[in-house]
Parts: C-alpha cells; sequence; structure tokens
C-alpha cells in the first residue's frame, strides 16, 4: 500500500507493504546509572567495533519494548509512520502496531493501525485493507521484496536495522547523551548494506541480501546510540530510494528500544487466517 500526501501539488509517498554492541563491560570507572566514563569511550577502530557487533549485544539482551519512526520525504513534503510494540532478538520476532498519517483528504480521521508481526523470513499484517478481510492476515516474504523489508513495512525490523551495522565504517565518536534516563554514547557514520550481507547471521543475511537491490547506493548513513552493556538503544538510518517511489525520495528510519527483558511472545497466524485472495494495490 501506498500512502499519499499532496500538498501544494507535491507527493510524499510512504512506503507500507501490502504485497509488495557486543562488547564485554568496560573495566572503566562509571557513573551513578553504569554508563562508563566519557573519556573511556572506544573511538576510531574500536568505535567501529563496537557499532558493528551490535546486534549480538542484543540477542544476548533477549527482548526489549520497540518505538518506531518512518519518514518519508520527497519534493519538500513529508509523511511519517510511527509504530509501538516489543520484539525477541533469540527467536527474531516481534509485534508491532504501525499507525499511518491522517488521509491528506480527511484530516483527523486516520487510518486504522496495522497490526504487523515480524517473523524470520516473513511479515505478516492485519487490518491490511484494499479488500483483505479485517479477520485475516496477508504473508509477505521478506526476500521477495526489492529492499528486504526495511522499509517497506513502515518499520526496520529492529534486529535486521542492528545487523545492518555489522557494514559500519566511518564511525566517529560524538559524545556522551541521556536517553530514557540511561547515558548512552552517540556514534555516526555510514554502513555498507553489501558488507552488512556477507557479515549478517543467518536470520538477517536474506533479507539484507535482497536489499542491496532496493535503494539508489548500498551506503546508508546511521546514527547509533549504545549503552555501556554494547546494546543499541537508538538507530537512525537514512535510505535513499531506487525503485517505485519519486526520484530523490529519502526514508529516514528510527528504531529506538528500551525495557530489555520485557516479555515478546509473539503467536504466528495459523494457515487459516492468513488471507489467499488477490490483494488490490491501494492508494488512500
Amino acid at each position: 500500500m501506498v500512502v499519499q500526501d499532496r500538498r501544494g501539488g507535491a507527493v510524499a509517498m510512504a512506503v507500507v507493504c501490502g504485497t509488495g554492541l557486543a562488547v564485554g563491560l568496560l573495566a572503566t570507572g562509571c557513573s551513578p546509572d553504569g554508563a562508563a566514563a566519557d573519556d573511556q569511550a572506544p573511538r576510531g577502530r574500536a568505535a567501529a567495533s563496537e557499532v558493528q557487533r551490535s546486534a549480538d549485544a542484543l540477542v544476548r539482551a533477549g527482548s526489549a519494548r520497540v518505538r518506531t519512526a518512518m519518514e518519508t520525504a520527497s519534493g519538500g513534503t513529508r509523511v511519517a509512520i510511527r509504530g509501538t510494540g516489543a520484539y525477541d532478538f533469540r527467536a527474531n520476532s516481534g509485534l508491532l502496531r504501525v499507525l499511518l498519517p491522517d488521509p491528506a483528504d480527511r484530516p483527523g480521521e486516520g487510518h486504522q493501525p496495522i497490526t504487523e508481526i515480524l517473523a524470520p523470513g516473513a511479515l505478516f499484517m492485519k487490518n491490511r485493507g484494499a479488500g483483505v478481510p479485517a479477520d485475516k492476515w496477508v504473508r509477505v516474504a521478506t526476500a521477495s521484496l526489492a529492499d528486504g523489508n526495511l522499509v517497506t513495512g513502515g518499520a526496520t525490523d529492529p534486529l535486521a536495522a542492528a545487523e545492518l551495522l555489522r557494514g559500519a565504517r566511518d564511525v566517529t565518536y560524538q559524545g556522551e547523551e541521556r536517553l530514557g534516563g540511561v547515558r548512552v554514547r552517540h556514534y555516526r557514520g555510514a554502513t555498507d548494506i553489501a558488507v552488512a550481507a556477507r557479515a549478517a547471521s543467518g536470520r538477517s543475511r536474506p533479507a539484507l541480501v535482497a536489499a542491496q537491490k532496493g535503494f539508489t547506493t548500498d551506503v546508508v548513513p546511521f546514527d547509533a546510540y549504545l549503552d555501556r552493556a554494547g546494546r543499541l538503544r537508538k538507530v537512525r538510518q537514512r535510505f535513499q530510494f531506487a525503485n517505485g517511489v519519486p526520484r530523490g525520495a529519502a526514508v529516514t528510519s528510527t528504531t529506538e528500544l528500551y525495557g530489555f527483558g520485557a516479555k515478546a511472545a509473539v503467536r504466528m497466524p495459523q494457515g487459516r487466517d492468513i488471507y489467499a485472495g488477490k490483494i488490490a494495490s491501494a492508494a488512500s
């Protein structure tokens, strides 16, 4: 499904699919909330290594609550999609409620939230619209998507977002900040999708391999915020689209993680609950 927002003749397109760090605790002095002192923060190659291994720290953490935001910019107009939920990094699955922006011609009415299940190799969506029964799920194989579902579903899979950082390079330390009451280290750099795909675990590799053909460039600028255990607390990644949207369109995906250890059990849809009919394309 494509959400179109027409303002002053410009068209912004937010993509919502219809078919279509793990380092050990540093032996340094810590502040009262457990963050390592700023002057001991990794820099240079050590900083890149910490960012590259953030996915490993998340798997060790087990699970977390998630907030997502995806903003599409085109022709000077921006459209934002937001989501909330939880994710199990060991099972590589999560549940999100994704809220689309209000229709341009019906401000204040809003869209019904889409429920998404992120699973190994698949994206399930309920309340898909466009002729899909309200009680049915739509299933999409993520490896079949041009971007591997890094942005198509309106939210980046949290583990895939971390695995994408395995291709991080030119990483610079931006300083220590406070995020959600926790001191974090802010790193900035760029990651290479092809390099990340080769280094990724088997859980995320198919999606990242698919993503290599979906963007204008394999290079994805990022800002990453890590706590003292190397866990990714927030990551902002900026993608340039190659297919399906106007030239020059950019998508910024932000994933925030908190409440580590929170319950994130996901019940996968049964075959009888999955819609098998034809899915119409929709613009609303």
